[in-house]
């Protein structure tokens, strides 16, 4: 994916709003889930190298399969 380009003060507004939407309740508890699930799973010893977990399905997925909502976009999530 290209790095967005974007001027100085376009950067400095989108690292605010990156910030505040990293830092609401909602988000605050899927990181702290996925660290969690992330810690159990190694552990147990799965080999989760290159995954992420997927809060919907409850699953750990490959980063490419966890985004776009299933393939049907992120218009409809």
């Amino acid at each position: 994916m290209a790095k967005q380009k974007l001027t100085a003060t376009a950067r400095r507004m989108k690292a605010i709003r990156d910030k505040r939407a990293a830092m609401t309740a909602d988000r605050r508890e899927k990181k702290a889930e996925n660290q969690r699930k992330r810690r159990a799973a190694i552990k147990e010893g799965k080999n989760i190298k290159n995954k992420d977990y997927d809060h919907k399905d409850r699953k750990f997925k490959s980063t490419k399969a966890n985004r776009g909502n299933d393939g049907k976009g992120t218009k409809k999530e």
